[in-house]
């Protein structure tokens, strides 16, 4: 009797994720604090959203086009990036900062390296850098939140870190006796649109690792390490260094943790990896908030520990399957 032998190629395991389920579950993540921020913030958050949705979806289609790509606008991915975008800036932006951060993050921070998968750094954080750097007054011009058909005028006010650091660099020491951590936790505070609620953020974060995007290694190093290194530094001198939860629910460090620093492309691909990666990110940003010029470092961390990816994958992977046994027979 002839036996026949079917002989395939891997993948041999199968799932039903696919790009467009993946992206679009961190759309839906993103959801409940794209309404807190439009709730506190409002109209101009709303058209803010706006902006960055179109900005972004002209230009990764007309990149797309121009470099003689298929045009894939409707895989999710570009939706992430402009909501990241506007979460990034504050609600007092102009028109035309959205649009320069949106031609930034897709243009030179994604398809200039070949489009989706191939982008050494996070596309957004690419942006939100450049804008900090290029337009200061624009980026810092924080107002303080005023809910949603309250009839009342926002005015100027600073964020919790930056005024730490202001009162820091006047005094002498730290003044938290006015932080309301409930306030930040849910959202009533000023910075940018995306940072403010701890509450979404969490809600969000904790339906992607119920489904599985992304994983708890990042998050809770990053988390963690930051926790860690304030409290000592807190417990050192707590008139110049602020208390550990206060540098949790303060700026951007929920946003870039849960869902920029986890982004599958610019982060570590196994767990030994990740690991590294968040404790990496957690560092950098004390050492950005405690001592540099800048009072957050959320983004500049990640963005250097997206450059040391490669050289973290390079030393974490795992040995392949008999390859242990190859290597003793080589010696």
């Amino acid at each position: 009797m002839k036996e026949t032998y079917i002989l395939t190629t891997s993948p041999h395991i199968h799932n039903a994720e696919s790009i467009p389920r993946v992206m679009y579950s961190v759309v839906i993540a993103l959801i409940p604090a794209v309404l807190v921020s439009i709730y506190y913030f409002g109209v101009s958050a709303l058209i803010i959203y706006l902006i960055s949705i179109a900005s972004c979806l002209v230009f990764e289609a007309a990149a797309q086009k121009v470099m003689g790509r298929p045009i894939t606008i409707g895989d999710g991915s570009i939706m992430i990036t402009a909501i990241l975008l506007a979460m990034n800036i504050p609600s007092t932006s102009p028109w035309w900062l959205v649009v320069v951060g949106a031609l930034v993050a897709v243009v030179l921070g994604k398809q200039i390296y070949g489009g989706l998968g191939h982008n050494p750094f996070n596309p957004v954080l690419v942006a939100r850098i450049l804008l900090l750097i290029s337009f200061p007054v624009q980026m810092t011009a924080w107002v303080e939140p005023v809910p949603l058909f309250s009839g009342v005028d926002s005015v100027s006010m600073a964020t919790p870190l930056g005024d730490m650091k202001t009162t820091l660099m006047l005094k002498g020491l730290i003044d938290t006796s006015h932080f309301s951590y409930m306030d930040t936790f849910i959202g009533f505070v000023g910075g940018s649109l995306g940072e403010t609620s701890v509450l979404a953020l969490l809600v969000g974060g904790i339906f992607l690792l119920a489904r599985r995007v992304i994983t708890w290694h990042v998050p809770a190093t990053y988390i963690g390490t930051v926790f860690a290194l304030t409290g000592v530094f807190w417990l050192i001198d707590p008139t110049k260094y602020a208390n550990p939860v206060f540098h949790i629910l303060s700026g951007g460090l929920m946003l870039g943790a849960l869902f920029m620093a986890t982004d599958m492309v610019t982060s570590p691909v196994y767990p030994r990896g990740m690991l590294i990666f968040g404790i990496g990110c957690g560092i950098i940003t004390v050492l950005i908030r405690l001592f540099g010029g800048y009072p957050e470092g959320v983004a500049f961390s990640i963005l250097l520990m997206n450059a040391a990816t490669p050289l973290i994958d390079r030393y974490t992977t795992p040995k392949k399957f008999g390859s242990i046994v190859l290597d003793e027979a080589a010696k």
